[in-house]
């Protein structure tokens, strides 16, 4: 199954436009792997996150910008989306509205006019993450597996 297909099933969809922070994994420039939390949105072929421009983050895309993504649930059993791909940087004047967009899905729409007019107040300039995925993987639980579990269900038959 190809990348696109992958992130158009159901599943994957509501995981994209979930208010659940992504965990944005890329590596340092000190070459250690760094995982953090982040805001997103889901364009429909890209993924988008915003962060202020002198960020560690920025500086290490710059250098590398091979990343990878996990968007997952914290029910049971877990839903998880793992994407990977490379990120491009733009730096942009003022407070992007796909910034206040992936911000409207986790923040409660009472605080949000207060926390926008915060935000449009203290950034001057902010940079758009762009990822287009080239490899993505959905797991369930329930119907896909990591491969190293599927390979052990195969080897000693399934316990459920």
């Amino acid at each position: 199954m190809n990348v696109t297909e992958m992130l158009a099933k159901p599943l994957s969809q509501r995981l994209l436009g979930s208010g659940i922070p992504a965990r944005f994994a890329y590596t340092a420039l000190d070459g250690d792997p760094r995982v953090v939390p982040i805001g997103f949105l889901w364009t429909g072929s890209e993924i988008k996150m915003y962060t202020v421009p002198t960020s560690a983050k920025v500086r290490a895309l710059k250098k590398n910008p091979r990343v990878a993504i996990t968007i997952d649930t914290e029910s049971f059993p877990p839903n998880v989306l793992l994407i990977r791909g490379a990120a491009s940087l733009e730096l942009v004047d003022g407070v992007p509205d796909g910034y206040v967009e992936a911000s409207r899905k986790m923040i409660p729409a009472e605080q949000m006019d207060g926390w926008e007019t915060g935000v449009r107040a203290l950034y001057e300039h902010m940079v758009i993450i762009t990822i287009r995925p080239d490899w993505a993987k959905l797991l369930d639980f329930e119907t896909t597996l990591p491969k190293a579990v599927e390979d052990l269900v195969k080897a000693h038959g399934d316990p459920r």
